[in-house]
């Protein structure tokens, strides 16, 4: 959609000197809802999501880029929300996720290592009869359908 991708410049732009921030995703809801998902490699403030609103807002009125009364929300992409770039694995090694796999599998354990290509992710394995035993795992992006961070309240 040509508004998606002209939201995505704008905010390329106004990130561009925050080599630390980066647009996660676009979209556009058929209730006129418009939501922009950005995030960091520490996290984004408050103030960072309230500036590229602004900006964002600023353009799309001047532009009269929607007809019609829409709601623009600017935020971190929720605790829920599943993983997409290798930029976000990165964020979050140390955590465990939930992977699923173009195969149909369904992988949890802690992630290791992220790459541009790959994740490697340390799982706990059990055999009938036998102790669980930790098994390190490297799972191809490209086999990935989606991952999600799983919150542990211990």
């Amino acid at each position: 959609m040509q508004l998606e991708k002209r939201v995505r410049e704008l905010v390329e732009v106004k990130i561009a000197d925050r080599p630390e921030l980066f647009l996660v995703d676009v979209k556009m809801l058929p209730n006129n809802k418009l939501i922009v998902h950005v995030d960091g490699d520490q996290g984004i403030s408050i103030q960072d999501c309230v500036g590229i609103s602004r900006h964002v807002g600023f353009h799309l009125e001047e532009e009269n880029a929607i007809a019609t009364a829409y709601n623009l929300e600017v935020s971190s992409p929720g605790v829920g929300e599943p993983l997409q770039l290798p930029r976000q694995y990165v964020k979050n090694i140390g955590r465990t996720i939930a992977v699923k796999l173009t195969n149909g599998d369904k992988k949890e354990g802690k992630l290791l290592e992220a790459g541009e290509t790959s994740i490697t992710i340390e799982e706990q394995v059990k055999e009938k009869g036998k102790k669980a035993i930790l098994v390190s795992n490297q799972i191809a992006l490209n086999d990935i359908i989606e991952t999600k961070v799983l919150i542990s309240f211990k």
